[in-house]
């Protein structure tokens, strides 16, 4: 297959790079350093700078993953809108190029989160909800998804993707808690009750391919293991594969203050579950977080 994939450079993009090209699949990357591309994702990955390299060059299938960190820094009026143009601007882009194009690919797997459901308290969320949250990141996750259904009026099949945290080695999420921890300065952030869904990088991959493969899947996918845990475990389980106390919590208070509205995706959570994902027979190798952080920090 010839994939077109953006975001092709992070985190995920990486990992998902390495593994089609391993099975033989021909991967372009639109991306705004494509001289980088093959460095970063693979001496058999190419580059480009713009959609019009392709021309008319056949193409199978889409994974759109662009999108600016959106936790990095408070949510300003320039950070929120750095974050709905790297996303939402990005793929009416995309899907504007595909209309414009005379072959289509048969499929577009596009990005998403678990923050469309918002801070979803105790309630447990599958992809049967209808109606996203009403905070900043909920808005952002719906108007991306609104974006890349506009595809499905071309004929092509769009399968959306919502990641909860993923956990990789090397980045991310958990790359930030490793050096407090390690330190000893670890703990639950706010109450510690909020729900955190997590996954391991190696599930997140093999799901986007299982995605990709299977021509009935359509639609919304949450991409998180099957048992979420509360960010008190969750600190917990990290201390302890790390042979470090957790026992400091970081005040809510304190974030809301440095973070502002930011801070909302600490203190608040979703109790989210992949419904669909275990309907259409995918199997997690990493479905409890005990399993997950000894396999990327068991020699840590």
């Amino acid at each position: 297959m010839h994939i077109l994939l953006t975001g092709g450079t992070g985190l995920i993009g990486r990992g998902l790079c390495q593994q089609l090209t391993a099975q033989g699949h021909q991967l372009t990357v639109w991306s705004r350093t494509p001289q980088r591309v093959a460095s970063l994702c693979g001496a058999q990955v190419r580059g480009i700078g713009g959609l019009q390299e392709i021309a008319e060059e056949p193409l199978d299938a889409v994974i759109n993953l662009a999108g600016a960190p959106i936790a990095d820094r408070p949510w300003s009026d320039k950070r929120r809108a750095l974050l709905l143009a790297s996303r939402i601007e990005l793929t009416e882009q995309l899907v504007s190029w595909l209309k414009s194009r005379t072959q289509r690919p048969a499929v577009l797997i596009s990005g998403s989160a678990v923050g469309w459901y918002g801070d979803a308290g105790e309630r447990e969320m599958n992809e049967a909800q209808t109606t996203p949250g009403d905070d900043f990141a909920a808005h952002l996750c719906a108007a991306w998804e609104t974006a890349a259904q506009q595809a499905e009026a071309l004929g092509i099949r769009v399968v959306l993707v919502r990641t909860g945290l993923v956990l990789a080695p090397d980045g991310g999420f958990l790359k930030r808690l490793l050096l407090p921890f390690k330190l000893g300065l670890g703990g639950p952030i706010g109450s510690g009750r909020q729900w955190m869904p997590w996954i391991h990088l190696a599930d997140e991959i093999a799901l986007i391919e299982f995605l990709l493969q299977h021509d009935n899947a359509q639609g919304p996918y949450n991409a998180c293991a099957p048992q979420p845990v509360r960010n008190a475990d969750f600190a917990r389980a990290l201390g302890r594969v790390l042979h470090r106390p957790a026992l400091l919590p970081l005040p809510g208070f304190a974030l809301r203050l440095g973070l502002g509205e930011l801070s909302g995706l600490l203190l608040g959570g979703q109790r989210a579950v992949p419904q669909r994902l275990l309907e259409a027979g995918f199997n997690f190798r990493f479905s409890t977080l005990p399993a997950a952080l000894d396999d990327l920090l068991g020699r840590a």
